[in-house]
């Protein structure tokens, strides 16, 4: 499991980790809004790595032992970049991304901005950049209709809190799992002390149990840049969670019909997690699509 930091061309510190054989096809995951690279649990990252996978996690700026920053001026373009310096960091010049909510986001930065860097790209519980999430939490707080569903009452209310400070780590541990309650969906049992071992590694990780929230605050991406996505070449495979509180379907669906030749699947019991139920599935139908690239290329 080696570590190693690497410099972004901005001067960022970014903690970076790999698992598997080196000259495997490499993967780079990228994690969601406010979490660090543990987000992707051991257990999960072995299970791909078993699968002779090169894999790459990295704690984004503003987590886990990244650099943090005094301010906020940056943007999710400044983060995709992040993406494409983990990958320069690793000698990596081209990789298999793998984009988990606001991750997601980054890996459509990427196929619009860095296609070159792309070999797949696998979009997981995430909205199309034509969606205006701040406008759809409103919409869901007033209840007013869209297009496209929204954010649940109850998910909203949560993730407005979700950077509150705690006054201590047991405090801070059992707020993060009762949120993983509420975005896990209820067609899984629900492992309480799974969520809590990893939610106790992500804080001994970072070296606080205060939740990060600096990512609110990043520039977001134009809607405009949605129709762009017209023009993507990379292969792309959205996995869609049936049981997504805060994407909920279909907006996987519409993601795909944005992009030209992707596909969409929906992995039942799946919601806005990653719990150790699914990590088999989620492997298999990431790997079966990267398999059919390097098929392909061979």
């Amino acid at each position: 499991m080696p570590e190693r930091r690497i410099t972004t061309p901005d001067g960022l510190q970014l903690w970076t980790e790999s698992r598997g054989d080196p000259t495997a096809p490499p993967v780079l995951l990228i994690m969601g809004a406010n979490a660090n690279a543990l987000g992707w649990p051991d257990e999960f990252v072995d299970t791909l790595a078993a699968r002779r996978l090169h894999v790459l996690r990295y704690d984004h700026r503003d987590t886990g032992r990244s650099t943090h920053l005094d301010i906020t001026g940056y943007s999710l373009a400044d983060m995709a970049r992040d993406a494409v310096a983990v990958l320069d960091g690793h000698g990596i010049a081209t990789a298999h991304v793998v984009g988990l909510s606001l991750g997601g986001t980054l890996g459509q930065l990427l196929a619009l901005d860095h296609r070159h860097r792309l070999r797949t790209l696998t979009l997981m519980v995430t909205a199309a950049l034509d969606v205006d999430f701040a406008e759809a939490m409103r919409r869901a707080i007033e209840g007013e209709p869209t297009d496209l569903p929204t954010p649940t009452p109850r998910i909203v209310t949560a993730m407005a809190h979700r950077s509150d400070p705690a006054p201590d780590r047991d405090t801070a541990i059992e707020r993060r799992v009762a949120q993983w309650r509420l975005l896990a969906g209820d067609e899984i049992p629900f492992d309480a002390a799974e969520f809590r071992r990893w939610e106790n590694a992500a804080i001994e990780h970072a070296g606080s149990y205060q939740q990060p929230g600096a990512h609110a605050f990043a520039s977001p991406v134009p809607t405009e840049r949605g129709a762009e996505l017209r023009h993507v070449t990379t292969p792309t495979l959205i996995i869609q969670g049936p049981l997504d509180p805060i994407n909920p379907p279909p907006h996987g669906q519409h993601l795909a019909d944005l992009i030209p030749g992707a596909r969409c699947t929906s992995i039942p019991g799946l919601g806005h997690a990653l719990p150790s139920a699914l990590h088999q599935t989620i492997s298999t139908t990431i790997t079966d699509h990267i398999a059919r690239f390097e098929r392909t290329t061979a």
